[in-house]
């Protein structure tokens, strides 16, 4: 099968599913044996559009972090626990169900596998031209990391 069809199938399904259930998802520092791979980019003017498939092992986070730019995505497999910068949970986020993160430095956050099974999400970032998936944010003062 080739990529690009399949990429571009993955985007509709996962923008479709956001728009039609939109929810409160990935990235750094994060712990040992997390893992992104981008499976289809695109830049239209001045947005870069990337699909990821983010892996997250049992008992690891995505660190503490935000984005430049909304993130859209559903989970593939496992069950993602997300917290915002209050300590709070915010959401838990089984198989097939979407995700969704606003952009900003005001929206810090992070994913965590509480699971014992690996947590595969597919995440469309939709990012100003240039910027990095995620900024780096320091712990807000959270028991867990």
């Amino acid at each position: 099968m080739r990529t690009a069809p399949r990429a571009a199938a993955l985007i509709g399904a996962v923008a479709a599913a956001t728009v039609l259930t939109c929810q409160p998802a990935g990235a750094t520092p994060a712990g040992p044996g997390v893992t992104a791979r981008t499976i289809s980019e695109r830049t239209v003017g001045n947005t870069d559009y990337t699909l990821r498939e983010i892996t997250v092992p049992p008992g690891q986070s995505t660190g503490w972090h935000y984005h430049d730019g909304p993130l859209y995505g559903v989970v593939r497999q496992g069950t993602l626990s997300h917290f915002d910068s209050a300590c709070a949970p915010d959401g838990v986020y089984r198989a097939g169900e979407p995700i969704q993160e606003p952009a900003g430095p005001g929206n810090v956050h992070i994913g965590r596998n509480l699971g014992d099974t690996p947590v595969v999400l597919d995440v469309l970032y939709v990012l100003p031209h240039g910027s990095p998936f995620s900024e780096d944010a320091p712990n807000p003062g959270c028991a867990f990391q």
